[in-house]
């Protein structure tokens, strides 16, 4: 039953219970071998339900080589708007949190674990994050960072496979793919915002990303 249909009997006062069921990747992803590349595909994606309520898709920007990589949850309202992932208050604070560790926000490439902006700004959906697994991990591949930085509650637990609270994830260094990427968790800007309290647990997360990277690049 098409959406059309389904609305037309809802006008009618006639309640129909549709299951709609994890979308099998339609347009699989062909081997790329630039950012260039995987964006377009991005831009085309129809995996699952999310691209019927997009604006534009969000692939991520910054440096094609950076060495940190800056993974949040997903696009807002904003984001959709715009096509760039982190604006609004959000990403000036996420600047500001860069810049406080010595790094300019064009000196890293920032993306999130969807390309797509779920309706009302909800939770991704389980069967969402898997269908945007593979840009995700095609982004990691073609960038080859040292680091990564995963921001919020979503983009940790969807990135390193757990349901741990990210109160526990803090701290700890975890690692990412085949080329065991170093990966530290921190708090999401939007949170931050919210919570101006726990501001100084992300100063303490960025710096030990720091660290991190700079024992990796010894």
């Amino acid at each position: 039953m098409t959406n059309q249909q389904h609305e037309m009997l809802a006008s009618m006062g006639i309640d129909v219970w549709i299951q709609r069921t994890p979308a099998a990747p339609i347009n699989p992803l062909v081997k790329v071998t630039n950012l260039a590349e995987l964006a377009r595909s991005v831009a085309k994606c129809m995996r699952c339900e999310l691209h019927e309520h997009r604006i534009q898709t969000v692939f991520g920007t910054g440096a094609a080589d950076a060495s940190w990589l800056i993974i949040g949850e997903a696009p807002g309202a904003e984001e959709d708007r715009c096509g760039e992932p982190f604006v609004g208050r959000a990403g000036q604070l996420l600047t500001a949190m860069l810049r406080s560790i010595g790094l300019a926000r064009e000196q890293v490439f920032i993306a999130n674990v969807l390309k797509c902006r779920p309706p009302n700004n909800r939770d991704p959906k389980e069967h969402e994050v898997a269908q945007c697994a593979e840009y995700l991990s095609e982004q990691v591949r073609l960038i080859q960072p040292r680091i990564i930085l995963a921001v919020g509650r979503i983009a940790a637990q969807s990135l390193l496979k757990t349901a741990t609270p990210i109160g526990k994830m803090r701290g700890q260094r975890y690692t990412y793919g085949e080329q065991q990427i170093p990966v530290v968790v921190t708090y999401h800007p939007a949170y931050l915002l919210r919570s101006p309290q726990e501001k100084r647990k992300s100063w303490q997360d960025l710096n030990f990303a720091k660290k991190l990277f700079e024992e990796s690049c010894a």
